[in-house]
This record gives structure tokens, sequence and C-alpha cells, in this order.
């Protein structure tokens, strides 16, 4: 998970009153991630684990194409996903909040001549009105309801006819989903889906492979998703290297115009 919500806080202490103050006042309504932030090393093995055989990333090309256009990935992390876009988009752009990961998102993308990376959080985009085709978010905003300022600024952004696609855990889904849940009582999968419903997204679940090269990598990364009790139950009932993750994509599409009747 990346973030929940509307992704991190820049936890970093700040010197004098007045800068913490207008530190607070910007930031306070992001939420710290408790894995990347903590574990960067550990995460970028989970990223390599994550979706092996291109599951999500068919879904997403079937709902929303973005070979020759303009890409926004919301709480992009250190970076990981804006490689991919960016083998055949004509421009992405990462939005991060948390400076650390705001770092080495650049570097990872130094290379690249149409990926850039920018600070901020999902509810106050640095990104002029109309400006992608694509706006994606990924593990970022499993509660559902508190959503709704990152969904109008990534309608803001969005071209006519652009699409939002947002990508989560499905806490429905055996194993994964049913660990999520015991570890955040808050997290209702029904509730999730049935916000989402009524914001007018389109839903399609998919089941993706986690597979590791190593047990001590997976037993690591179930670690750092999860309270101690949970991670040891997920590790006991994890044989192997692999196993499958349930995913829910969002999907919808920004309205091209008005039609006149």
């Amino acid at each position: 998970m990346r973030g929940v919500i509307t992704l991190r806080l820049y936890s970093r202490p700040v010197k004098g009153f007045v800068r913490a103050a207008l530190t607070a006042v910007r930031l306070a309504d992001v939420l710290p991630s408790p894995n990347i932030w903590h574990w960067p090393e550990v995460y970028e093995v989970e990223n390599r684990a994550q979706d092996v055989d291109g599951a999500i990333w068919r879904v997403l090309r079937e709902s929303c194409d973005w070979a020759g256009r303009d890409v926004v990935d919301v709480g992009c992390g250190d970076g990981f996903h804006l490689p991919v876009f960016a083998r055949d988009a004509r421009r992405v752009v990462g939005v991060e909040p948390h400076p650390p990961l705001v770092r080495r998102a650049r570097a990872r993308v130094a290379e690249l001549g149409n990926a850039e990376v920018v600070a901020g959080p999902a509810q106050r985009l640095p990104l002029p009105d109309a400006s992608a085709d694509l706006v994606h978010a990924r593990t970022a905003y499993f509660f559902g309801p508190g959503c709704e300022p990152g969904i109008r600024e990534a309608d803001r952004v969005l071209r006519p006819g652009g699409t939002l696609a947002i990508v989560d855990l499905d806490g429905e889904a055996p194993p994964y989903g049913p660990w999520l849940c015991a570890d955040e009582p808050r997290y209702k999968p029904t509730d999730v889906t049935r916000f989402f419903d009524a914001q007018g997204f389109q839903l399609r679940r998919v089941t993706a492979l986690w597979r590791f090269e190593r047990r001590a990598d997976l037993e690591a990364v179930l670690r750092i998703e999860f309270s101690a009790p949970v991670a040891e139950r997920a590790i006991a009932e994890t044989p192997g290297l692999s196993f499958p993750v349930g995913y829910r994509v969002h999907t919808r599409r920004k309205p091209a115009g008005l039609l006149l009747g």
C-alpha cells in the first residue's frame, strides 16, 4: 500500500514555529504511508513482485490507453510506475507529497525525456486545468469516503474525455483482502465499493499474482504491510514464493461535452 485517502504526510521535523505551523496547515490532510516511508528498499522489492503477469496493466490499457497521451500518476511514491507509462505516453508527471520519495522518483526518471516528478498532495495537484488525458492513482484511496477532494482535483486536471483510474486492493478477495480487513477495522470493502459506484465509476475486479525470488523477501514485505500478528498469520498461510492478490480498478471518464437536444 502506498498510502490512504489523500496520500501521505510530510513527517520530517521542521525548525521554527511559524514554518511548522504553515506546514501543518498545508499538509495536515495528507496521511502517512506506513510502509514505503520507512522501508523504501523493501517496498521496491514489493513493487517488483506485484502483478508479475501484468494483469492490472492490461485492464488499465483496455480502459484508458495512454499511448501518445499525457499521464499523471498521483501518489507516485518513488516513481516505480512512471517508466512503464513513459514507454509510450507523450508525457508523464508523477505527483508525490513526501520529499524523500520525490527525490527517489526524480532519480528514477532522470534519464527519461518525457517524465518528471513534482511535489504536492492529491487534493492540491500543482498542475494546470485540463492538462492530462489519464490520472492514475494506485493503492492511495482505500477508504472511499474522504477521497472527494482528490477526485475533484483529478477532474480539474483531466481534459474532457479523459479518464480517472483508481487502482486499489480488493478487501473481499482472499487471501490478501481478509488480512487487510483484520489489520484495519475501519476498512469496509462494501462501503468502498458503494462509494465509488455512487461517484459514477465503473468497476473491474482483477486478480494479480505476486511472486518473489526469495522467501525472505516475501516475509519482509508482509511484515511492512501488516501489524506483527497479522503478518505472522499471513506468512503462515502463504507457502512457497507467490500468492494471488485481488484488486479493484475503478475508472471514470470525464464528459467530452454537453449534448444539446
